[in-house]
């Protein structure tokens, strides 16, 4: 036996020597894998910030997808674990920019816009290689000859091919639309980079003018100087005798010519039950100013500021001022029948903290709607919604497929443009009123367009773009549609929704074939982890603490698919604590089987039962893990084969053997010793998925294995 086994396990002494060991083997690329193996197994993972570091819900995804790669590969797949990073481009710009303006005092347009790239390359070089190496802390077997990044050269040739693929077939235009606006960014953003935050806010019931027939009620006086219609349902008794006519009279400084209109979409129950339309600043008015024809004044300008339109009272000053102004003149005119204050999200952008301003803005769009000639007449939206109807696509949690469907039915179009230099630049040329979309520079006196792609537009070509496309690759026929995708439910919509689209319409097919949606990690008194609420838990710093198999185990025991799940430092140890019973067990077995001859259990069917040890309970547990990982619960297949090895191989099998080994009958003695060994072999196979540095460094010392390194072992038969 190892000397290494008369001390205590020591994760830190061993665990970075085994990655390099793992790396070095080349078995992270499916090619090198020992074996006949032709049933693929594929995955991608979900492309984290490439400046960004490891965070717990990070921590959860590559302990989950680590787990289900690990035990396809020892099942004799060809397993593929595609990695990637994305460049987050407005969060990166952000932190580079305040970077310069802290140091220097300068702005982007002070540098220009090729030396601002210049400088976020640098940044992202620099930075890239944190993240990277706290994925091989976590012990994540990735093919890291496949890496890809949303930004590198591969990847911007599939997203110009996919943008004048699409563009061609009529699915992107230009068009002036409602989105949000971050005016402290100066760019759209897309719903994922909103952060709805509870405050309180006055709530306030008036008229327009004293003739009026319909109170409304709103949160934000400041916009009804841009109204153009009251809607009401179609049901309402109250104000049936009112559709259709047109009001016209002064409300603060402005005259208005509002409309009377029904619309279903209209809630009666909701404070007056008639909705005060200001078709430019709300989605929902402008949705409704569609259905009725509305004209769509722009009050409020990109920096949160009142234009002339909005009339003189109000012109030139911030939103915040002109609330309060309005609010005034409505009562000081005797308007106003009732003021409270209520609780509301207010949307705010998550990089610079700016109450987003819904406006009218000239983009580039994706159109949902429109039947696509190449797909048999089908819309995007279509094809989003029958990958999953039609079970290509299955969700391991059904009630998130039912999300997902609901979404589709209410999807508007994508706004794929943003208003920063660092991203995919838009390949659409101007001259005069002349229009070129193509990737190179046409030529002298054409101008390129400013605004670069929503980084959605990249990642969502991902699954394919990362095997090849738009090249037919070996990899792309072999490995697509991905086996599985997993991911937060956070970003259902603006991942694996885009991913859906583009595949379906680029290459015909979905993009994989099972979503795994795993929840969020929580403290142990279920609070959301924070920096504010200072509950925060670092997983490479409890990694190097009590080992990066506790973490992993931490955070993949008691978290079911789809659900929240709590991570505390006392259940860290607690698992540290099972890390070392398994070293202190294989000790006791190698102990007591030195000299004998080893028996595995793939030579021999069956090692006839002895006392305290029962075969049958060895096969039913194999089974029961097997279940499991079929169906995707990897939570229960760790919580059978932890209790497995704590339970009765450690505190019943051992104990009972330890009787038979004191004893006279070496024949029994002999059997015992080949089982005692043959068990350890099966619970460290099982163990790996999800204890991988202890279970590898265990093996690298036993003297009879079917396998040089545990990771490419074959997985036990039941």
């Amino acid at each position: 036996m190892h000397d290494k086994f008369l001390r205590p396990y020591n994760p830190t002494e061993t665990e970075q020597e085994i990655y390099k060991r793992w790396e070095n083997s080349g078995y992270f690329n499916p090619e090198n894998l020992p074996g006949k193996r032709t049933e693929p197994f594929s995955i991608v993972l979900p492309p984290p910030n490439v400046t960004g570091t490891l965070h717990m819900g990070s921590a959860l995804m590559l302990a989950i997808e680590d787990a289900l790669v690990r035990h396809a590969r020892m099942s004799g797949k060809k397993t593929l674990w595609l990695p990637g990073t994305d460049s987050a481009a407005i969060a990166t710009q952000a932190r580079v920019e305040k970077d310069i303006q802290k140091t220097e005092g300068t702005s982007r347009h002070d540098l220009g816009r090729e030396e601002l790239l210049r400088r976020i390359d640098v940044f992202v070089e620099n930075n890239k290689n944190t993240m990277l190496q706290q994925m091989r802390a976590m012990g994540a077997s990735l093919d890291w000859s496949r890496y890809a990044y949303t930004m590198d050269e591969k990847r911007y040739h599939a997203v110009m091919e996919a943008f004048i693929r699409m563009y061609d077939a009529g699915l992107i235009y230009r068009g002036n639309r409602i989105v949000n606006w971050d005016p402290k960014g100066q760019t759209t953003i897309s719903d994922d980079e909103v952060v709805h935050e509870e405050r309180e806010a006055g709530f306030y019931t008036f008229t327009y003018w004293k003739d009026f027939p319909i109170a409304i009620s709103t949160t934000r006086p400041e916009t009804k100087v841009g109204d153009t219609a009251v809607a009401v349902n179609p049901d309402d008794e109250r104000y049936k005798k009112y559709v259709g006519k047109e009001f016209t009279g002064e409300f603060a400084g402005k005259t208005l010519t509002i409309r009377i209109v029904a619309d279903e979409h209209v809630d009666k129950e909701f404070g007056t039950g008639a909705l005060g339309v200001t078709p430019a600043h709300s989605m929902a008015d402008w949705d409704i100013a569609d259905r009725h024809q509305l004209s769509r004044p722009q009050v409020i300008n990109e920096y949160a500021k009142m234009t002339d339109e909005a009339g003189s009272l109000v012109a030139g000053l911030k939103v915040g001022e002109a609330r309060e102004k309005i609010i005034e003149w409505i009562r000081e005119n005797g308007l106003m029948q009732k003021e409270e204050q209520v609780k509301q999200n207010v949307s705010t952008a998550e990089r610079t903290g700016a109450i987003i301003e819904p406006l009218p803005k000239l983009q580039w769009w994706v159109a949902v709607n429109k039947p696509i000639t190449e797909r048999d007449g089908k819309t995007l939206k279509e094809i989003m919604r029958d990958a999953v109807t039609s079970g290509e696509v299955k969700f391991v949690t059904e009630r998130y497929g039912r999300v997902y469907l609901n979404w589709i039915d209410n999807l508007r179009d994508w706004c794929i443009s943003r208003q920063i230099w660092f991203g995919h630049r838009i390949p659409v040329w101007y001259m005069g009123d002349e229009v070129k979309v193509q990737i190179t520079t046409p030529g002298e006196g054409w101008v390129q367009d400013e605004d670069v792609l929503d980084t959605w537009f990249s990642s969502g070509l991902w699954t394919f773009s990362t095997l090849g496309w738009p090249e037919s690759t070996d990899d792309l026929s072999h490995y697509h549609p991905m086996t599985i995708i997993e991911t937060g439910y956070d970003i259902i919509f603006f991942w694996i929704a885009r991913m859906i689209l583009m595949s379906g319409f680029l290459i015909g097919e979905v993009p994989f074939k099972t979503v795994y949606i795993h929840g969020l990690v929580r403290d142990g008194q279920g609070r959301k982890l924070s920096k504010s609420l200072g509950n925060n838990i670092d997983p490479v710093d409890m990694g190097e603490k009590y080992g990066m198999d506790a973490v992993r185990v931490s955070l993949v025991a008691g978290m079911a698919p789809g659900t929240d799940s709590r991570m505390s430092e006392e259940k860290i140890r607690g698992y540290k604590n099972f890390a070392n019973k398994l070293w202190n067990i294989s000790r006791f077995v190698l102990e007591n089987t030195e000299g004998t001859t080893y028996i595995m259990r793939d030579e021999e069917p069956l090692i006839h039962d002895v006392e305290g040890v029962y075969w049958g309970d060895v096969y039913a547990v194999v089974k029961e893990v097997d279940k499991h990982f079929g169906t995707y619960r990897i939570d229960l297949a760790l919580e059978t084969i932890y209790q497995y090895v704590w339970g009765t191989f450690a505190d019943k099998t051992i104990e009972e053997c330890k009787k038979v080994l004191s004893g006279d009958d070496e024949d029994k003695k002999k059997r015992v010793r080949e089982n005692l060994y043959s068990i350890l072999i099966t619970s460290l196979k099982l163990l790996h998925p999800f204890m991988p540095f202890v279970t590898e460094e265990i093996w690298s010392h036993l003297p009879k294995k079917d396998s040089d390194m545990l990771m490419v072992a074959a997985w036990p038969k039941a």
